[in-house]
């Protein structure tokens, strides 16, 4: 038994910007032994699966040998143990594979972005861990170690990222999107090679430069798998996945997005796979949000929103989350009435339009966002700017729950909270016998 006594609800939000953990935190130990070999271990019957390493370059850091493995042939809904390493090197875990997809098969996610590696980060990542309501998979928003803030992109962050957060991802599926800080675009960083040699005993002295980094997402697409081949992408930034009664899709807001270009094909040629019956939930992930009413990125997304919006609200997206500024819930809302020429360019109420989640607040060094446009628009829901992250429950084909979770508060508290109808049964089909009928039906869905 317990009691609660309720006075007044006040959160007060610092305004400062966090501060990065030191290198010698406990959450960035390196495990004992050396590398491990190329293969893992799993059971339940001590099966083996080889895979390959690689080590990759950036300006001047090389990395260790980054292992990846796939495993196949894993039944639904069943726990498995898998070992990684050989003798004194052995580290065992385990992971839980998702149900057979199904409209009424219950599901949850967790909901992180702009995670960073601060003690705000560390305080997000123990707070989703310690929710009662125990999500199955995290769906990951973008920005991850905030590496690309540091002199020279230093890449020895991305390690120490990877060991923070393996206390989750070792044990359950996270479904990365990538952000602007998993470009890692850096022509910038050049390096000068100086060597001295002598022609007819003369020396001379010669530079050599090299040029920056100009391929984005390096140290992303070696360190990270997703798996877009399965689902008919060139690339790892944009795929999708089903999980219980959920069809995702994965876009990447920093990839080429306008039309013929490959995410934009794929899409195209995606939509059409969406099965309603068996996922009667359709998620997108991005990193930048369409709606926002934060001063801080105000608008990066309004190009990909005049592209896509129609095209989603026409395939029945339901909910829509993003990352890149802190906690906001929009309203079902949408802008596809506007044009260039019929100036009509306010957010209306839509039924027939996804929500859209905002849940960039994972606790990153850039701190708090906290200017926000006054009045709060009508599509905005709610927002404030607090570190925290998300849990969204299904609960069957017809309802969700939603709920946002302030690291200030206690692990079963919401700050935020919205159950969820899926588009279908906002719209249910009405048999009907006459025109009459049907007119009267639809004014009282309306």
């Amino acid at each position: 038994m317990y009691f609660v006594f309720l006075l007044v609800a006040m959160h007060l939000n610092r305004l400062d910007a966090t501060a990065d953990m030191p290198l010698d935190s406990d959450v960035f130990r390196v495990p004992p032994g050396c590398n491990a070999p190329q293969q893992v271990a799993y059971s339940r019957k001590m099966l083996k699966s080889h895979g390959k390493s690689k080590t990759y370059k950036f300006y001047n850091y090389t990395s260790g040998h980054i292992h990846h493995c796939t495993i196949r042939n894993l039944e639904y809904d069943t726990k498995y143990y898998y070992m990684v390493g050989v003798g004194q090197t052995e580290r065992t875990f385990w992971f839980l594979t998702p149900p057979k997809p199904g409209p009424d098969v219950p599901y949850t996610v967790g909901l992180i972005g702009e995670l960073g590696q601060s003690f705000d980060s560390n305080i997000t990542l123990t707070h989703y861990e310690n929710n009662p309501l125990k999500g199955q998979t995290i769906l990951f928003v973008g920005d991850f170690s905030y590496a690309d803030t540091y002199p020279n992109h230093d890449n020895n962050r991305w390690d120490i990222w990877g060991r923070f957060v393996e206390r989750s991802t070792a044990y359950q599926p996270w479904i990365w999107t990538v952000g602007n800080h998993e470009l890692d675009f850096a022509p910038q960083t050049v390096m000068l090679l100086g060597f001295i040699f002598s022609i007819l005993a003369l020396p001379r002295l010669t530079l050599i430069v090299l040029q920056g980094e100009t391929k984005p997402f390096q140290p992303f697409k070696h360190r990270y798998r997703t798996p877009h081949r399965s689902s008919g992408s060139t690339e790892p930034f944009w795929y999708s996945i089903k999980r219980g009664p959920a069809y995702i899709i994965v876009l990447a807001s920093y990839s080429a997005y306008g039309k013929y270009t490959p995410q934009y094909m794929w899409l195209e040629q995606e939509f059409p796979k969406v099965n309603k019956t068996e996922t009667p939930w359709l998620i997108v992930l991005m990193h930048s949000t369409w709606y926002n009413s934060y001063d801080y990125h105000y608008m990066e997304g309004e190009t990909m929103r005049a592209m896509y919006e129609l095209w989603f609200i026409k395939n029945k997206v339901d909910v829509i989350f993003a990352g890149h500024v802190h906690g906001e819930r929009s309203e079902c809302i949408s802008n596809i009435a506007y044009n260039l020429v019929n100036g009509i360019c306010s957010p209306v109420k839509d039924l027939s339009a996804p929500v859209y989640i905002t849940i960039g607040d994972g606790g990153n060094l850039e701190g708090l966002s906290t200017i926000m446009t006054e009045p709060q628009p009508k599509y905005s829901a709610f927002r404030e700017a607090s570190f925290g992250h998300a849990i969204f429950s299904i609960k069957n084909r017809t309802h969700a729950y939603y709920g946002w979770h302030r690291n200030q508060d206690g692990c079963a508290v919401d700050g935020d909270t919205m159950w969820s109808i899926p588009y279908d049964y906002k719209f249910p089909v009405v048999e009907v016998k006459n025109d009459d009928v049907a007119v009267e039906v639809m004014d009282m869905i309306k």
